[in-house]
């Protein structure tokens, strides 16, 4: 059941994802819809999960300390591979992140989940469920912030749905590698906290200010509320 629930997430990703790449001349709506939702991961998902399992063998500060050192390690990569930006203001890749410094990222969480439900249903079928489905709403979410970063950074489709496969497949990657390793729960909930800086950092100081980049900010900021407000509610209906 838990493989089942992994193939799904690949199925909400690549729907996400899709749905990105046919509305691309709407970039900038896309990326503030982006940057809400990958707030909204951070705050309403991976924060919870990190404090509650990271908690388990770690104290609060230990976890906020692991938080803050994602954020500042993305930052610190972020500028370091940006030594030598295009100078074009108009140029979509200007100032722009390396892709697969982004999409790698989500990627990766995206494993981090299907190890998520594989080991939820080690400890029982009901918080697997609940964990599968807290996964599903997020992963639409995924595939839209994968395409949105890739496009943000180099503009090319066939890149970006290259990057949507790898996040796509990761869940059901994950859900089969906890057959074979387990974490501790208080392990699993520091590299929880570490993406939650990742993406804290990928939100606000990324895709944030690029959505707001001489576009309409009404309607931009309207969808980034958006875009946490369903994570938010995505995640008290998972948790119900």
């Amino acid at each position: 059941m838990a493989l089942l629930l992994g193939v799904a997430a690949v199925f909400s990703t690549l729907l996400g994802g899709l749905l990105a790449l046919r509305w691309q001349d709407k970039l900038h709506l896309i990326l503030g819809f982006s940057a809400g939702a990958v707030i909204g991961v951070a705050f309403f998902d991976l924060l919870p999960e990190a404090m509650e399992l990271g908690t388990k063998g770690h104290g609060v500060s230990t976890v906020a300390t692991i938080i803050a050192a994602g954020f500042l390690a993305y930052m610190l990569l972020n500028r370091v591979l940006l030594l030598h930006p295009h100078t074009r203001e108009d140029d979509i890749t200007s100032e722009s992140a390396p892709s697969w410094l982004g999409a790698g990222s989500l990627s990766i969480h995206s494993f981090l989940d299907g190890m998520g439900i594989g080991l939820a249903f080690q400890a029982s079928t009901a918080v697997g469920v609940v964990v599968a489905t807290a996964v599903l709403a997020h992963d639409f979410s995924d595939g839209i912030n994968t395409v949105g970063m890739v496009l943000r950074s180099t503009g090319e489709r066939r890149l970006a749905f290259r990057w949507l496969l790898i996040d796509a497949v990761a869940p059901p990657l994950g859900v089969i590698a906890t057959w074979f390793v387990s974490l501790r729960e208080a392990e699993l909930g520091l590299v929880l906290a570490l993406f939650c800086g990742f993406f804290l950092y990928i939100g606000a100081s990324d895709l944030l200010p690029e959505s707001q980049h001489r576009h309409p900010k009404l309607i931009t900021s309207l969808l980034t509320m958006l875009g946490a407000l369903v994570i938010h509610v995505a995640m008290d209906v998972a948790r119900m």
